[in-house]
């Protein structure tokens, strides 16, 4: 494998290409007429622009994708994630060119593409379940007949898709149909599929999934677990690695039933398997994500592997070169999720341009961007901006790490989610491990950080008005009462 395309843009694009490098592989990027500019477009060998700024027109466009790839004498395709990395009819279209796709099989994508034919492999292999429906449902009589059976509360999911689309928590009999019908409606605007399924809701879940590796000659491997539940609207937005409730037999156990779920379907490559884990830590299988994860650099960090560079091994038909007993787990790591959302109006993305963009440096960080100061955050895509990795001996360390590269951080321009990664890994529920994916909705407001955005706006301005003015008599401000997070003063107050 020579060439390879990378199917994607932005900081995913980069991160493949970086690997392939390294490997002696060039580049080939597709573009919008929006990334034209990007630096995964400038990184690449070649460049071809596929299309106007919207999705659908371009980095949707398989045919063209595939297109560009015979033209320039591509060897693979990677398709990164999201956009085409879980569609099995690309895969398949690229397979039939005589291209190689850096992915699994299109019939383990199509297995594990909908929720319930992943439930029905991983059951052959008697993977935990949470209780629930067999198959799709669309009778509400039916569908309350079973909840009766199973209990309320319960979880109306859709089947085709994830995301927190077509998903409604039902807490009473009465209200089942409606909501049945609005995750049928939902579920058929997102996905083109009506299809929901239920299940028992379970209260204070925890949210880990565990990273899988296969090649083409039967082995199969669990490269540890991660830890997902910090979420809003559904979606991760800090991840770890490794969980810090998990015992090491029940990381064996869960890592296990994670490989026997990927042996269901013949899974070859990278891919991650996902589970819900109660108070009791009984884990039950959710879903498999048949593609690279967005937050597969903790995993790497704390297994020294390079995900990438693996899965282009095994598309061009090489071995693993190492067994589940050559694998160890070592040190922490955290992942923040840089988006260009406002945390203080319900995370809502904002756009605009990357006035001041300095990124942290330093022992044990790591930053996987797509940007540039001077650049536009686009409004077509994921509001993603960066993903922030901090690394340490120990779960401590990778606090304390993180906790200084989001100091360190300097965005203007866009709101973003920095200060809501600071309020996370200081409150005392993340730092003892004790949450669940209902964290946010307990533990945050937005005027937490709207109470230290004023104090460091006044703290700011009187500091500059004391400078203009040269006097020397001390500084009064409502902000001396409290101890203040500031670039201008450091967990100190004016006196």
């Amino acid at each position: 494998m020579k060439k390879i395309l990378i199917a994607n843009r932005g900081e995913i694009a980069l991160r493949v290409m970086r690997s392939a490098k390294e490997m002696g592989i060039r580049t080939v990027a597709v573009f919008s007429e929006a990334d034209r500019h990007s630096p995964h477009v400038k990184y690449a060998d070649e460049a071809v622009c596929i299309g106007p700024p919207s999705s659908k027109e371009s980095y949707l466009r398989g045919d063209k994708i595939v297109e560009v790839a015979k033209t320039l004498g591509v060897d693979g395709i990677h398709p990164g994630y999201g956009f085409l990395s879980e569609n099995a009819h690309f895969a398949k279209l690229v397979e039939e060119n005589g291209i190689t796709f850096i992915g699994p099989t299109p019939e383990a994508i199509e297995i594990m593409g909908d929720k319930l034919s992943a439930k029905n492999a991983a059951k052959k292999f008697d993977i935990p379940m949470v209780p629930g429906s067999p198959g799709a449902i669309t009778d509400v009589e039916e569908a309350k007949i079973l909840c009766a059976n199973i209990g309320y509360p319960v979880l109306i999911k859709a089947s085709a898709g994830g995301g927190g689309k077509g998903m409604r928590v039902v807490e009473k009999a009465e209200d089942l149909g409606e909501q049945m019908h609005r995750a049928q409606s939902e579920a058929l605007n997102a996905f083109g599929d009506g299809s929901v399924f239920i299940e028992r809701y379970v209260g204070s879940p925890k949210h880990i999934e565990v990273q899988v590796l296969a090649d083409n000659y039967g082995n199969t491997v669990y490269l540890f677990e991660r830890e997902c539940s910090i979420q809003r609207r559904h979606q991760k937005v800090i991840e770890e690695a490794p969980s810090s409730c998990l015992t090491p037999e029940k990381r064996k156990a869960i890592g296990e039933a994670a490989v026997m779920v990927a042996k269901s379907c013949a899974y070859i490559g990278a891919g991650t398997v996902e589970f819900l884990v109660d108070e009791e830590l009984n884990f039950y299988f959710l879903e498999m994500n048949t593609r690279l994860q967005v937050e597969h650099p903790v995993t790497e960090m704390i297994t020294g592997i390079d995900l990438v560079k693996e899965q282009i091994k095994v598309a061009r038909g090489e071995k693993l070169s190492f067994t589940q007993d050559d694998l160890a787990i070592r040190g922490h790591a955290l992942e923040l999720r840089v988006y260009a959302e406002d945390p203080t109006n319900n995370f809502l993305p904002d756009i605009g341009r990357l006035v001041e963009y300095k990124k942290p440096e330093g022992p044990g960080v790591r930053v996987d961007d797509g940007f540039e100061a001077g650049m536009d955050i686009p409004i077509y895509y994921d509001p993603m901006i960066a993903k922030l990795v901090a690394y340490g001996k120990d779960r401590n360390e990778a606090i304390e790490r993180m906790l200084r590269a989001i100091d360190e951080y300097k965005i203007q321009g866009v709101k973003n989610t920095l200060k809501f990664g600071a309020f996370v890994f200081r409150h005392p529920d993340f730092v003892s491990g004790k949450f669940d994916t209902h964290f946010v909705g307990k533990h945050f407001k937005p005027e937490y950080l709207k109470v230290e955005d004023s104090a460091e706006m006044e703290i700011a301005a009187l500091l500059a008005a004391h400078v203009f003015e040269g006097k020397a008599k001390p500084v009064k401000s409502a902000a001396n009462t409290v101890a203040v997070k500031s670039n201008w003063v450091k967990n100190r107050t004016l006196s």
